[in-house]
């Protein structure tokens, strides 16, 4: 097991994705059960603010991360509810990006979903991705990497990301949400953004893709674990 953590479009996403199948294992990045909730309680509910009615969704609800089941661009199947339902695309909308730290922040859907995240990382052979893989998701993980970068580094990145998808985002707008989603991320009472004692940091400002996955292959060899 492999824990990636690191704060918003630090590049860990990516970076866990091409790692993971470098290495045939499982590419779990756990934001996506925060995001499901998110679009659930704002599908469901009308909000993302009432902490009591979102806490009762995520109670009731299981969400599941599978290999990618269809051949459409993504890095995973996110299934939600049983029987499951397809959602994979539909955590990544605007309003969803904006509330997804405020349902974070709530400790009692961190503890339903602690679980959940557990559940799937104890399969064995994942590499999981997040903000508190290493320190309260999975702290028995082989090996934790806390990947970070410049703010506005960030920013640039989530931009081009937004672009891509076609979605009309401002750079601007953007970085006042990763600065404000920083802050609550940081400063929030239960499980903050931090590196764990004994993650290895890599700060990926200037440093691109092929370079950040080769120091981590080369903290996996002098271990001596299975590539």
């Amino acid at each position: 097991m492999i824990a990636v953590d690191g704060p918003v479009a630090s590049g860990k996403s990516s970076i866990g994705k091409r790692l993971a199948d470098k290495l045939g294992y499982l590419f779990f990045d756990t934001g996506v059960m925060y995001r499901a909730v998110t679009y659930l309680a704002l599908r469901d509910l009308g909000t993302a603010q009432d902490a009591s009615a979102v806490t009762a969704l995520a109670e009731r609800v299981r969400i599941d991360v599978l290999p990618a089941t269809v051949d459409d661009g993504r890095d995973c199947t996110i299934l939600a509810g049983e029987p499951g339902v397809d959602i994979t695309w539909a955590i990544r909308a605007g309003g969803v990006e904006d509330n997804v730290s405020l349902v974070a922040a709530i400790q009692e859907v961190r503890r339903v979903l602690t679980a959940q995240m557990r559940r799937v990382g104890l399969r064995g052979r994942v590499v999981m991705v997040g903000r508190d893989v290493g320190t309260v998701v999975l702290p028995e993980a082989d090996l934790k990497v806390f990947l970070t970068a410049s703010v506005e580094t960030r920013a640039h990145r989530r931009y081009d990301e937004t672009q891509a998808r076609g979605e009309a985002r401002s750079y601007e707008d953007i970085l006042a949400n990763l600065r404000e989603r920083d802050r609550i991320d940081s400063s929030r009472a239960i499980a903050p953004l931090r590196a764990a004692d004994d993650a290895v940091v890599l700060d990926t400002t200037d440093l691109d893709g092929e370079a950040v996955i080769a120091a981590i292959v080369e903290l996996l060899q002098p271990a001596g674990r299975a590539m």
